[in-house]
């Protein structure tokens, strides 16, 4: 039997997103394995600032990609991130909200839990995006 993926709150892991579909092993959850190499276990929901930053670093996450099932990202989309890009914008000062629920706390290993916590996606915050 295998065990159900933990979040950085202790809870089970939460889907971050089917549409589009993240996740390393694109199941819709930032969930992990010895094969991803990257840790992409954080769920953020984008930003501009962030997808801009991560151009400038070599890593377009706009463009669609059909070949790995990619139809790129825009603003307000929820995506399972590589924790050390995340832990990079957040230095850098553009890291997008983090969906606490749906982070693998695997990110943890990367990620100290109080930036994670200081960036949270609050849905009902005044500046939240609208689904």
């Amino acid at each position: 039997m295998t065990e159900q993926p933990l979040n950085v709150l202790g809870g089970p892991l939460q889907a971050c997103s089917f549409d589009p579909l993240t996740g390393f092993m694109r199941t819709g959850c930032c969930d992990t394995g010895p094969e991803d190499t990257g840790s992409h276990t954080v769920c953020a929901r984008v930003t501009r600032e962030f997808l801009d930053f991560s151009m400038l670093r070599g890593n377009d996450l706009v463009t669609p990609r059909p070949q790995w099932r990619f139809a790129g990202l825009k603003p307000g989309d929820r995506w399972c991130l590589c924790a050390s890009r995340w832990l990079e914008a957040c230095l850098a000062g553009v890291a997008p909200p983090v969906v606490l629920e749906a982070t693998h706390e695997n990110a943890l290993r990367i990620v100290p839990y109080e930036l994670l916590r200081e960036h949270a996606w609050q849905p009902n915050h005044p500046a939240a995006p609208r689904d």
